[in-house]
Order: C-alpha cells, then sequence, then structure tokens
C-alpha cells in the first residue's frame, strides 16, 4: 500500500497503543507512539454507591450509560454491596439509555436491553436529540421531570447535562472511573518537543482526553505555543466531533474524521487523503510565508 508514503505519524493512544502502531505501518507510516493517558478507578466509590442505593430504592425515572467500559466499572461497584439480580432488575423497571454499541454490549451481557440508542457517530450530540426526539414521541421516556442517573466517563460533559436539564430533567452525575496522566510522563515529553521542532507529519487523536494532556504537559514544559505551531504544520486527523471540539478549544482545527469513529477507519481513511492534505497545507504556509 501507498497510503502514508512514508509520513512520520505521532499516535498519542495508550491502551491500544500497539496495536495502532501496527496499523500505521501497514498503511506505510513511519509511527511514533506516545501514550497520554491511564484509565485509573476512582480513588472513593461514593458516587456509585450512592447510585445504587438510589436506584435500587425506585428513585431514578431513567439511566444514561455512556460508554461499555463504565458501564461495567458501574456494574463490578454495585455488586460489592448488592446482588447482581437486585441491580439488573432495579434496570429493567426504568428506561435504560445508551450512548452507542459498546454500553450496549455492557449491558447485554447482564440481560438488559436499552430502550435508546444514540446513533453514529454516538457522540452526546446524537446522545441528547435521540432524547429530545423521543421525549416528544410519546415513548415512555419522558424527560421533563425526570430523575436521570448519567454514568459519566473521564471527563465530564458539561453540554450533555446542560441539555438534558434545559429538557426539564434533573441530574445525577455518577462519575465512575477517571483519566490519569501516563506514570512514564518522557515519550509525551519527547513527542511534544518533536512537534514543537515540526518532526511529524500526521498526528492521530482517538479521544478528547489525549488533547487536554498533550496541551497540560506542553503548557508545564513552556512549549504551549511552539505545540500549537507544530500541530498547525501537521495533518490532524480526529477520531469524532467530541475530539474534534477539544481540538477546536485549543485552537487547532481537525483537518479529518473518519466516515466511521474507530481506529481502522480514522488509519485508513487518514493515510489515503494525509500525502495530499499535507501539500496542500505546506503550499499554503509557503506562501502566507
Amino acid at each position: 500500500m501507498s497510503g502514508f508514503e512514508g509520513l512520520r505519524v505521532l499516535a498519542l493512544e495508550s491502551r491500544r497503543g500497539t496495536e495502532l502502531g501496527k496499523l500505521i505501518q501497514t498503511y506505510n507510516g513511519v509511527a511514533t507512539i506516545a501514550p497520554s493517558m491511564r484509565e485509573v478507578p476512582r480513588e472513593s466509590n461514593q458516587e456509585a454507591l450512592a447510585f445504587s442505593k438510589t436506584l435500587l430504592a425506585g428513585e431514578f425515572d431513567i439511566v444514561v450509560f455512556l460508554t461499555g467500559v463504565g458501564a461495567r466499572a458501574l456494574q463490578a461497584v454495585v455488586e460489592t454491596v448488592h446482588k447482581r439480580e437486585d441491580y439488573v432488575a432495579a434496570l429493567k423497571r426504568i428506561p435504560v439509555v445508551a450512548r452507542g454499541p459498546k454500553p450496549v454490549a455492557a449491558l447485554r451481557e447482564i440481560g438488559v436491553v436499552p430502550m435508546l440508542v444514540a446513533p453514529e457517530p454516538n457522540t452526546w450530540h446524537e446522545l441528547l436529540q435521540a432524547l429530545q426526539e423521543a421525549d416528544t414521541a410519546g415513548t415512555g421516556l419522558r424527560l421533563q421531570g425526570a430523575r436521570v442517573a448519567v454514568q459519566e466517563y473521564g471527563v465530564s460533559n458539561p453540554e450533555l447535562i446542560a441539555g438534558m436539564e434545559k429538557l426539564g430533567a434533573k441530574v445525577t452525575r455518577v462519575p465512575v472511573y477517571q483519566w490519569a496522566l501516563p506514570e512514564d510522563l518522557s515519550p509525551l515529553r519527547d513527542a511534544i518537543r518533536s512537534l514543537a521542532k515540526g518532526d511529524f507529519d500526521v498526528v492521530l487523536f482517538t479521544t478528547a482526553v489525549q488533547v487536554i494532556h498533550l496541551f497540560q504537559i506542553a503548557a508545564e514544559m513552556s512549549l504551549e505555543e511552539e505545540l500549537k505551531l507544530g500541530l498547525s504544520r501537521a495533518v490532524i486527523a480526529s477520531i469524532g466531533p467530541t475530539t474534534s471540539e477539544e481540538l477546536d478549544r485549543h485552537g487547532i482545527r481537525a483537518d479529518l474524521e473518519p466516515s466511521h469513529p474507530k481506529m481502522g477507519f480514522l488509519v485508513k481513511e487518514t493515510a489515503e487523503a494525509a500525502p495530499e492534505l499535507l501539500r496542500r497545507k505546506r503550499e499554503r504556509t509557503a506562501s502566507a510565508g
């Protein structure tokens, strides 16, 4: 495959970094993997335990699951104090909503079928729209005055919460786990220095947290402006709208989003488009200079 045509590709993936690196190489890219995050359980599970108590008491009207990992983590916490069958029975008594296929799979493992699933690309935008449409369609999923629990992942999503509250819901956040910086920051720091020098042609972002952590460490290194300049010279590929929004917040525009928010599509479609995108970018930079 011609693909990346030997371009230097940076990815900030952690959990699936090895897999992503091999994919980049398959499409003739020179891969650098700099892990930018690690998933850790919350030091305190008080929110999750409070959720389980309230759920089993019948005091939630709707539960929204945002991630598969979070759904399973929440279940594990609940099962430290309650029987699984009681938890499952409580969920089956009320409408359950899933953001996408991963929480759907996690819920089906315990016999719970969501009433509503957000369509692709499974961001908070589609989830909120689906909730709004269900609310007005007489499906039995009514947000006005409803007590809604939202299983959160990594960082909170204030736009989703605000949107649900605007529709009349009383929202309880249930954070189950959080994203921390890697224990070894040297690969990420090296990547920032290389970006600042313009040593990468393509950068792949697979989650918004990668963007947050990249800029956090760059700021600590006093290289934030140099990082922005380096990113502006490279082709920026984002897994989807949520990640692209986080890039926008830092003044960086994504050049490409894949047709489906999956890693394989991201690499394949970026490989196909990157050489031409990079050529155009460099031409614009040269003419501006």
